[in-house]
């Protein structure tokens, strides 16, 4: 037998690593719990963030030939019904929905809105910050004369490559200053800037509010010092237009502004007839045809 001195250290050093390794357990477990629950929600973002792609997609499609509807191949086609953005309208009627993209001022939007008025045709305009900034008039008249003014974002940015934050600033930006201007409530219609685009793109502004509109015909109007006369301009639209084409032009451009008359008069003779995105839209929620998953 041990002294009972003896006895007593060893059953209180033996009580004290008893309870310490009980309390270092509960703390491990807990510490375990934790890591535990912050790896879950790490693989949970990482998850939605695979689900979501940021990879930038260039929009594009083979050009219609013969009144046939321009095609962007089917991978396009089925994002863009995925969250319920489209490029085109019915291709069975032939309406024509007329878009421009307006980044910055070239003096020819007046005479473009001269013509619009004259024909009683209207028009969607995507504006961006400065534009805004620069020609609140013009932004005013264009809807006081009854067309839509769309959002291009403030700054143009390629929005695959800003934040979610600085995403929703761009577009909130153009809705708050376009609604100061004009008094009307509400900037559904974006257009992306350069057509450059991502599902998280798609998806992010959807949950904003904003419906992203695409086009089936286009061509290179942009460049203002390699203008080519209103007859190119007009050749183009003519030999790419189809049934439901949303048509998008510059108006920067002097061949646009030159060509407009004549094609929109043309086109009318041919039995196309000139809507608004809000008609697309209202045919979209109403009738849900299968070519508006386009």
């Amino acid at each position: 037998m041990l002294p009972d001195k003896i006895q007593y250290v060893i059953f209180a050093l033996s009580d004290t690593i008893n309870r310490n390794f009980v309390r270092g357990a509960i703390i491990l477990k807990y510490v375990c719990a934790l890591l535990s629950l912050l790896l879950f929600f790490s693989l949970g973002i990482r998850s939605a963030e695979a689900a979501v792609s940021n990879r930038p997609i260039n929009w594009g499609f083979e050009k219609s030939r013969n009144h046939q509807s321009a095609e962007p191949g089917q991978p396009l086609r089925d994002l863009l019904k995925k969250h319920d953005a489209f490029y085109m309208g019915d291709p069975t009627q032939k309406y024509i929905y007329l878009t421009f993209d307006n980044g910055y001022e070239n003096g020819y939007t007046a005479s473009v809105l001269d013509v619009l008025k004259k024909r009683k045709v209207p028009a969607a305009f995507f504006v961006t910050g400065h534009y805004l900034l620069d020609q609140p008039q013009l932004v005013k008249r264009m809807a006081a004369e009854g067309h839509i003014v769309g959002n291009h974002s403030w700054h143009h940015p390629d929005l695959t490559k800003v934040s979610d934050e600085r995403l929703r600033k761009e577009l909130d930006s153009v809705r708050v200053k376009t609604e100061e201007l004009t008094g009307y409530q509400g900037l559904n219609y974006l257009r992306p800037p350069r057509g450059v685009f991502s599902e998280r793109v798609l998806s992010l502004s959807k949950e904003l509010g904003y419906q992203p509109v695409f086009w089936s015909l286009a061509f290179v109007d942009w460049h203002t010092n390699a203008q080519k006369g209103w007859r190119y301009s007009y050749d183009q639209i003519m030999a790419q237009i189809h049934p439901g084409c949303i048509l998008l032009l510059h108006t920067v451009s002097k061949d646009n502004a030159e060509a407009l008359d004549q094609a929109i008069e043309d086109l009318t003779k041919q039995g196309y007839i000139f809507k608004s995105l809000d008609d697309l839209m209202i045919d979209r929620t109403f009738h849900q045809p299968f070519f508006y998953s386009l």
